[in-house]
């Protein structure tokens, strides 16, 4: 959520401008509580619809699917299109319009499309490693549909697995 505007905070870069009213339709989406799913048209979720039929934690699945595209926003902005300056973006990380430490882990091999950084912490999960969206869709049986227990991902790898074929396993025993 981005901090609030005083007389003695700093002032806008300029181009903020330009990228203001569509930051201020994602701030406006997470208090109406609507959001869009990537595939899907809008659907509506708000604090009075009724929670039942739904798992506790799939009632904040909205608020990380707006704040993974205010930040995925701000990313192609600034590394993608270039569109913004480095003093906006500064600007816009310390402000809290995006996450910058979602941010650092896109620039990084192998994790342009995380979800969230939930999903990459080993210690939120029974076994020790990471969440089931980051398996590649090559390795998941098929016809098997998943779904991250903490932000609602349907998938958020980046590769398309080790290389090997599926139904292979290079951890087979030898005989």
């Amino acid at each position: 959520m981005p901090k609030i505007r005083s007389s003695r905070t700093k002032r806008a870069p300029e181009g903020f401008d330009e990228i203001e009213p569509t930051l201020k339709e994602f701030q406006q989406k997470m208090k109406d509580g609507k959001f869009i799913l990537p595939l899907c048209s809008s659907v509506p979720v708000s604090e009075n619809d009724p929670h039942e039929g739904k798992r506790k934690v799939e009632a904040l699945w909205p608020v990380f699917r707006i704040h993974h595209q205010r930040s995925r926003y701000v990313y192609e902005l600034f590394y993608k299109r270039k569109a913004i300056s480095k003093d906006l973006y500064e600007y816009l990380l310390k402000q809290g319009y995006a996450d910058g430490n979602l941010i650092a882990k896109w620039k990084k091999a192998g994790y342009e499309k995380v979800c969230c950084l939930r999903c990459i912490q080993p210690k939120d999960t029974n076994f020790g490693t990471t969440c089931v969206c980051r398996v590649p869709r090559d390795m998941l049986e098929e016809g098997k549909v998943i779904e991250c227990i903490h932000c609602g991902c349907r998938g958020c790898s980046s590769g398309s697995g080790a290389g090997s074929a599926k139904g292979s396993s290079s951890s087979a025993p030898k005989e």
